[in-house]
């Protein structure tokens, strides 16, 4: 290892809107081989802002999880809750810069609004109702509840992923301006919280990750991100999005495929050997699951063999590592 080469340095961030599955696990195992393969350092991170779905008890049951894959990390737990302070302070770096405007509409007033267009059929376009507002219109706005928006430019910006090359921002007819914060109408921190856009740009910057491996259902995210980072004088991570674990229907794991839940497959004894085997096979890196270590995982950790298209996870390899969902 060149001594002069800056550590890799990557992140597990559970958020404790409810239980740690299958799916969460392979994608932490490979974060943390990512990392480790390199000599590299991994944090921990709990995202607990999403106030109104965050569970109780569930961040100690993420940390439980992670222990009983056996992944360890270095440095304390950052729990984004304790930081208000800090992405306040980001809050403001953009609202004197004029990037974000307080936006009063509501969720149904995007969907009804006749000229909002829809990308790919997917996401909802934001139809910049309030983008004509500066950023000290939010005073007038102390009576009601608003947001927060990041005015977008058309074009977004283009990136480099790890796993899936060069991804191309196009040139949209609208520009897409995404939420970075809530606010309630009496302003109390307690009624007010960071969007995960920028809550998630401000712990990285913050904790020096250099190395982010999630998921690629993430993809759409990463640009947004890019023009924080830009717009922050923040310099973006490496991006690595993997394809997801889906049930045999094709769709993200729920509860409609069985209890998934990795609290449940301890219960019923299985092994977290078996379940890293079963990850390994999912990965291309073994013939078949059979149980392994994480020690055992390293000299075959490989983002080239990982087929780029979801992994499909049946009833019968779940039998196969000892589990009955």
């Amino acid at each position: 290892m060149n001594p002069t080469a800056i550590p890799t340095i990557g992140r597990l961030a559970p958020s404790p809107t409810g239980a740690q599955h299958v799916g969460n696990a392979r994608t932490y195992v490979l974060a943390w081989l990512a990392s480790r393969t390199k000599n590299g350092k991994v944090l921990l991170r709990m995202e607990d802002i999403d106030s109104p779905r965050v569970k109780k008890g569930a961040d100690t049951e993420a940390v439980h999880d992670l222990r009983w894959l056996g992944l360890d990390w270095d440095e304390e737990i950052l729990v984004q809750s304790t930081r208000i302070d800090a992405y306040q302070d980001a809050l403001k770096e953009l609202a004197l810069k004029e990037l974000i405007y307080p936006c009063t509409c509501t969720r149904n007033d995007v969907l009804r609004a006749a000229s909002a267009p829809h990308e790919d059929g997917k996401e909802t376009i934001y139809p910049r109702t309030c983008a004509h507002r500066f950023a000290c219109d939010a005073s007038g706005l102390l009576d009601k509840n608003y947001c927060w928006r990041f005015r977008c430019p058309a074009k977004e910006p283009d990136f480099i992923d790890e796993f899936k090359g060069p991804i191309i921002g196009p040139a949209k007819q609208f520009a897409n301006d995404f939420v970075v914060w809530r606010m309630a109408c009496d302003t109390s921190l307690s009624q007010s919280w960071p969007a995960y856009q920028l809550a998630v740009v401000v712990d990285d910057a913050f904790q020096k990750v250099n190395q982010v491996v999630r998921g690629d259902d993430l993809v759409s995210s990463t640009p947004k991100q890019i023009l924080l980072y830009q717009n922050l004088n923040l310099t973006p991570p490496a991006f690595i999005h993997l394809p997801l674990v889906v049930g045999e229907d094709g769709k993200r794991l729920a509860k409609r495929h069985g209890d998934t839940r990795l609290s449940a497959l301890r219960h019923q004894g299985v092994k977290p050997e078996s379940l890293l085997g079963l990850i390994a096979y999912s990965c291309g890196w073994t013939n078949k699951p059979m149980p392994v270590t994480l020690r055992d995982l390293m000299p075959l950790f490989d983002l080239k063999k990982i087929p780029n298209k979801p992994f499909v996870l049946t009833k019968d390899l779940l039998k196969g590592i000892g589990y009955e969902p």
